[in-house]
């Protein structure tokens, strides 16, 4: 009884449009009550959650990512890929999908992703003649590589979700190789398309080109070299690196690029407050939450009942992504972090699936849930940006749902995908 009050007092209030962090509150107070425990009880697991060190590097990570954001630096990693890889056929859809690569392994957020890049390069896209719902298609799916290419605060919530016993910095290594992987499909898909469409290819710059925008673009990167090699060079904590590169790009957007000023330094301070705020209550209810569903055991029940449909790893893997790509079309993404992950991770485990695998897994699933309606915030934000509805997008957009889907097949099935970085670090 207890079990069915929290779950369905959770679902009336997702029904009724309470956010998930508040929904998943008040179904843990439910069941406490229920239970004859002090509703204190609520607080203080929710405060134990947040409770953590590592996760201080969420605030400075998501900081960074903002002043990236308003400084500037976009613009330039858009004119590095256009000069790059603009020439091929369909051009603007690859130097979509390459800059989506490089800025999302700096901001590590699918929708600051969209909001930089989208903004320019989806009218620039219809202004050379690609349809609209292609330049927002390309822009909503190649976002998602900002979640899985480190430093990703995803990455962290996972490494949290999972009890801390999952080394982050591998996490972030195992991120590469999947993040690249799903930008080449996306590419191949976006390619496929531009011919059947015959869109134009762009003209090559010349190689002088490349050179200039690249060294516009390095100072950019190495924000993301300073938090990925801070922490695998063991020079800095998580948190620490965090810190540094959040002051790096500081630097670099009001002294050298001088692209960062007064109002975007304050609108840069009130995003990455509001995000952290919103992120901390989610992680502070989440954690009460989770707390009930191991006191239910939920996740031994489950383990149980898919057991008993069958053994097969093929078979349970794919059911658990199944279960994934469902729950990630009604629900935010760092909830079901919090909610998925004590309750999967157990199972894997007694598969044999190394939960680094396991977490790089859960992750792209869950970028695609981002893509998808009827909760699909970068689906939502693309749209409005590309102005267009989501009905024009959503007949056009499945070659790229198919790429995703081919990357994280790779991803769930063939391990080396993922730790095969993490495997030279031991």
């Amino acid at each position: 009884m207890g079990l069915a009050l929290l779950l369905g007092s959770f679902g009336v209030c997702v029904v009724l449009g309470v956010p998930v962090a508040f929904a998943m509150g008040i179904a843990a107070a439910s069941a406490f009550w229920y239970e004859g425990f002090p509703l204190l009880i609520t607080f203080q697991r929710s405060i134990s959650g947040i409770s953590v060190f590592s996760l201080l590097a969420i605030p400075f990570f998501v900081f960074a990512g903002e002043l990236m954001l308003h400084g500037g630096i976009a613009m330039r990693l858009v004119k590095f890929a256009s000069a790059l890889v603009g020439h091929v056929r369909g051009g603007l859809a690859s130097v979509n999908i390459f800059s989506s690569m490089l800025f999302g392994g700096i901001s590590g957020s699918a929708v600051a992703d969209i909001s930089a890049l989208g903004s320019i390069l989806i009218p620039v896209m219809k202004e050379r003649g690609y349809h609209a719902d292609y330049a927002v298609n390309v822009t909503v799916t190649s976002s998602i590589a900002g979640i899985v290419i480190p430093p990703s605060h995803n990455m962290i919530i996972f490494a949290v979700a999972a009890g801390g016993g999952i080394s982050i910095s591998k996490l972030f290594l195992a991120g590469v190789i999947p993040g690249i992987l799903m930008c080449l499909c996306l590419a191949i898909a976006a390619y496929v398309i531009a011919i059947k469409r015959n869109y134009p290819a762009e003209p090559f710059p010349g190689w002088n080109a490349v050179w200039t925008t690249s060294l516009q673009a390095i100072p950019g990167l190495v924000t993301a070299v300073i938090i990925v090699g801070g922490v695998l060079s063991g020079v800095f904590t998580v948190t620490e690196s965090g810190a540094f590169g959040a002051i790096y790009a500081l630097l670099l957007t009001f002294f050298v690029y001088r692209s960062l000023d007064w109002q975007g330094f304050k609108t840069s301070v009130v995003s990455a407050v509001r995000t952290t705020a919103m992120v901390m209550v989610l992680i502070g209810f989440a954690s009460s939450f989770a707390y009930l569903l191991a006191l239910y055991q939920v996740p031994e029940k489950l383990s149980g009942f898919m057991l008993g449909i069958s053994e097969e790893k093929i078979a349970v893997l794919l059911m658990i992504n199944i279960m994934l790509l469902v729950l990630g079309m009604i629900m935010d993404m760092a909830a079901l972090i919090l909610i998925c992950t004590p309750i999967f991770l157990p199972i894997v485990k007694d598969l044999g699936m190394d939960p680094t695998q396991f977490g790089i897994m859960l992750l792209v699933n869950l970028g695609l849930g981002l893509c998808t309606p009827p909760v699909g915030t970068c689906l939502f934000v693309g749209c409005a940006v590309g102005r267009i509805r989501i009905e024009e997008t959503l007949r056009t957009i499945w070659p790229f749902y198919l790429a995703i889907l081919a990357a994280l097949v790779l991803v769930t099935y063939v391990p080396a995908v993922s730790l095969f970085l993490p495997s030279l670090l031991e």
